[in-house]
């Protein structure tokens, strides 16, 4: 795909339903993919060449919907911007697609037999992005984690011809868990500054001061005395204590698929470990 066209896909909303061909539309969502920055590369040589071709649509429709909502203006925008996504989601899986990354996420639809639930899954949890900022407890930023992490984790093993069985389906929910969780304790200060967003628990939280203390650490840059800094980190320290378990799992499901994945899932597990060491 040419650059004029890629420039014409900065704006959004039915402007912007520009139709290509299939090949340069998935040209565009493989640049997507490589020109962003991210823990863990999408395209490394840890994944199998018989994913490669459809890796990249699901990708480039998470990184839109997540600039649609985040480079929003206000919630509001943000709102309507993810609306009108997924409508161009639900078009797409009707056979109906006129914007470059539905052209190619249709066909690796059509390839890989991708399912239209998590892609629903993803598009809820960016909304619930823009309604809350800060979680109760554990449990309430899990279930947070299982709509915006885990229906990864399953297009990786349906993109991968894995079987998904329920033993499988529940260590690949765990370890994306992990995952979005260990991002979650090493972007504090990048989601608080950027998104005004604290995803510790506020029940993991010393006294009902410490967020506003956190707020005031991060946007001055030094803590306000050491009692607050021993504070954060044994809350960090058990937050990480209680996200290690998750990845309890990840040998067996290594085990259980085919070898050419085993790799690529070893890479995300012992990744996601060592970001919490």
């Amino acid at each position: 795909m040419g650059r004029s066209v890629i420039s014409k896909l900065d704006v959004w909303g039915p402007g912007c339903e520009i139709s290509v061909s299939t090949a340069d539309a998935m040209s565009y969502c493989r640049s997507l993919t490589l020109g962003h920055y991210e823990n863990f590369s999408v395209l490394s040589r840890f994944v199998p060449e018989s994913m490669r071709g459809g890796v990249c649509a699901p990708y480039a429709f998470c990184r839109w919907a997540d600039d649609l909502a985040d480079e929003s203006p206000d919630r509001e925008t943000a709102l309507e911007r993810l609306a009108w996504w997924r409508k161009g989601l639900e078009q797409c899986f009707a056979g109906d697609a006129t914007h470059p990354v539905f052209i190619a996420l249709l066909a690796a639809h059509r390839q890989y037999e991708l399912p239209p639930a998590p892609f629903h899954r993803l598009l809820d949890a960016f909304e619930r992005d823009q309604r809350q900022s800060r979680w109760e407890t554990w449990e309430d930023l899990v279930d947070y984690c299982a709509g915006s992490a885990d229906p990864v984790g399953r297009l990786v093993l349906q993109l991968g011809g894995a079987r998904q069985d329920a033993s499988q389906l529940a260590a690949s929910d765990a370890i994306c868990t992990g995952l979005q969780l260990a991002n979650h304790w090493q972007d504090v200060k990048r989601d608080l500054l950027e998104r005004d967003r604290i995803y510790i628990p506020l029940e993991a939280m010393p006294d009902d001061d410490f967020a506003e203390r956190l707020a005031v650490t991060v946007r001055q840059g030094h803590a306000p005395d050491q009692t607050f800094m021993r504070q954060f980190r044994e809350v960090m320290a058990g937050l990480v204590q209680r996200t290690r378990p998750l990845f309890a799992q990840s040998d067996a499901l290594i085990s259980s698929v085919e070898p050419q994945l085993r790799p690529m899932l070893r890479m995300f597990a012992s990744g996601g470990q060592a970001v919490l060491d």
